[in-house]
């Protein structure tokens, strides 16, 4: 397999796989090569699975969780992909992990915990007094780092908050900075270009609500720059900012459209385009959604078709390059490079 490829999880109860399509110059996909991740996936459809799947920051290994077995599959991004180490999560049903610089966190999502590893080329390592828990009435969705890598932040649900652990020089988190979230139930996120983050609100699923909010990161702060835009669509959930930062797309399971955000140099968001693409619209199943590694294609899930449909990227203008179909419809997670 090239550099340039799109991964899924089955996320099947059975035994969890990884669907890698090596991508065209055109965009294409061609048919998958299936790999078994050596876990087990929950069988759930519509796993909560904002960055289940991820790729390294060097590219060259895909990083998986087995939410029904509570592991962690690292695959390498080769010409011959394969799983290198299955290692436990260190907690139950991991959905999301981050990574930076060979630093990876888990949140397992059964425990409410975030527990922290060291990637080497064959492993994960434990690093020592990493577990944080994060509550009884904690529902966290998402953990990422931010670009520099010096805090991880976590969105929850539950509590509607945004939370951000300063990263220790060891691996280990710091106590958390709590900020509350903008608009109701946070869900996915991610950073448009240094400090930015923005963060996707479903308001608890209510019909034409859909909204997302940014926050400036710095250090372990998080301040809100623009509260709750919303796009009049229903249960926003995914976020994958253009590398530039001026763009973040969003995808809305409930109505099947992509809309599409600009970023401001001071964090300020504006909606541009509610519906800048759609699988079918006005039909729920839209899902996880990434942008290739050079920018300019946008791929996302249709989880309720058991298809991926891809688009060109062109100045933030998303045009169909197609969808391809025959998948699971218990797929979650998707990175592409």
């Amino acid at each position: 397999m090239a550099t340039q490829s799109v991964f899924i999880q089955s996320n099947e109860s059975d035994a969890n796989r990884v669907f890698i399509f090596e991508r065209a110059e055109d965009g294409q996909l061609s048919e998958p090569v299936v790999v078994a991740t050596g876990g087990r996936g929950d069988g759930v459809v519509h796993l909560t699975s904002q960055g289940s799947v991820v790729l390294t920051s060097d590219r060259g290994r895909v990083l998986v969780t087995n939410a029904g077995s509570d592991e962690i599959s690292v695959l390498s991004a080769s010409a011959e992909p394969k799983v290198v180490s299955v290692v436990a999560s260190g907690g139950s049903a991991p959905k999301s992990i981050a990574e930076h610089a060979g630093l990876v966190y888990v949140l397992n999502t059964g425990d409410r915990s975030l527990v922290g590893f060291r990637l080497t080329d064959e492993s994960l390592t434990e690093v020592a007094a990493s577990r944080r828990d994060l509550g009884a009435d904690a529902d966290p969705a998402q953990v990422g780092f931010t670009p520099d890598g010096r805090a991880l932040v976590v969105t929850d649900r539950g509590e509607n908050a945004v939370l951000v652990f300063p990263v220790a020089e060891d691996g280990s988190l710091r106590e958390a900075h709590t900020t509350a979230s903008a608009g109701p139930t946070p869900y996915g996120f991610t950073f448009a270009g240094g400090e930015t983050l923005v963060v996707t609100e479903a308001f608890g699923a209510a019909t034409g609500k859909a909204a997302a909010s940014s926050y400036r990161v710095d250090g372990a702060r998080a301040e809100v720059v623009t509260s709750s835009v919303g796009n009049g669509r229903s249960e926003i959930c995914w976020a994958v900012a253009s590398a530039d930062g001026r763009y973040v797309f969003t995808t809305n399971f409930a109505d099947g459209a992509v809309s599409r955000y600009g970023v401001s140099s001071r964090g300020e968001l504006v909606l541009e385009d509610a519906v800048a693409a759609a699988a079918v619209e006005g039909e729920p199943g839209l899902r996880d959604e990434d942008l290739s590694g050079d920018g300019r294609f946008l791929y996302a899930l249709d989880a309720d078709g058991g298809r991926i449909f891809g688009w060109r990227v062109d100045s933030g203008v998303l045009t169909s390059v197609g969808s391809w179909n025959g998948l699971p419809t218990t797929i979650a997670g998707l990175a592409a490079s």
